[in-house]
């Protein structure tokens, strides 16, 4: 029993590009599912399936892992980029893997070769790498989906807490919407990173966006705005609305005696912005 040469493995991908088009039609018939999103992912995601395919073929018959890894990741990429289903990836691959030994055996029987084959080793060392380009593929569609994720998820926290600078010194953070505890975690932290950054002395809240608030993310409200007052900035409160006020005061909470309130944003641009 052997194994191929590397004279016969160069014969086989001779054969295999000689019959490039037999390959494709042999896929696309084992391709039952994907063979139909083929013109959808080249157009959505410019992912020629078929050319790929045969540059898979390649890589693995000639052994290049290096190439195979590159290959793999830069698909996993590709695919995690333009959110398209993996489903459609496995299934594709695993219809590559059987065209190819259906190509192989085609390849066998017309050499007419009376050797007797190691297929067992041939088998194991294909079908090794064709799991280490999926291993491979999908470690990095993984990877580079979180960091998507990731990335999406720090962008909406920064539009959640936009600081908007109005000068050297004065900055105004407007809110809107509910304020809950992940949003108030999320402020304070901002709140004090940009004021350490940009050595703020005062920073304008409006609230006037803000129809209601828990009393505890009021108190957690309170508590950022002392850690600003700890580092040197003034804090102004604006737009304050009558539910909020009233909760304030039932709760009996006390502002920080450096704290300013004023009744609109405009009010308290006229009175900080200064050029």
């Amino acid at each position: 029993m052997q194994k191929l040469t590397h004279e016969e493995f160069f014969q086989f991908i001779e054969f295999f590009e000689e019959n490039s088009q037999l390959f494709t039609d042999t896929l696309l018939q084992e391709a039952v599912t994907v063979k139909d999103k083929i013109e959808e992912i080249l157009r959505i995601g410019n992912i020629d399936l078929v050319t790929n395919a045969h540059s898979l073929v390649v890589y693995i018959i000639e052994e290049k892992d290096q190439e195979l890894h590159a290959f793999a990741e830069k698909e996993g990429i590709a695919w995690a980029t333009h959110s398209l289903a993996i489903s459609f990836k496995l299934e594709w691959v695993q219809a590559i893997r059987r065209t190819l030994w259906v190509f192989f055996q085609k390849y066998t029987e017309l050499q007419g070769n009376n050797k007797s084959f190691d297929f067992f080793e041939m088998e194991k060392q294909i079908n090794n790498r064709v799991d280490y380009f999926l291993n491979s593929f999908f470690i990095s569609y993984t990877k580079y989906k979180d960091s998507l994720i990731n990335a999406q998820k720090e962008q909406v926290k920064n539009l959640s807490v936009p600081i908007i600078p109005i000068n050297h010194s004065v900055s105004i953070l407007p809110l809107i919407g509910a304020i809950d505890s992940q949003r108030t975690e999320v402020l304070e932290d901002k709140v004090l990173t940009v004021i350490n950054d940009m050595r703020l002395q005062t920073l304008i809240i409006d609230l006037s966006g803000v129809a209601d608030i828990s009393g505890d993310d009021i108190y957690r409200l309170i508590q950022i705005i002392d850690g600003a007052s700890l580092m040197g900035c003034n804090t102004v409160i604006t737009g304050l609305r009558k539910a909020v006020v009233r909760k304030v005061t039932d709760l009996g909470i006390m502002l920080n005696e450096k704290t300013k309130t004023l009744g609109t944003l405009q009010q308290a641009l006229e009175k900080y912005f200064t050029t």
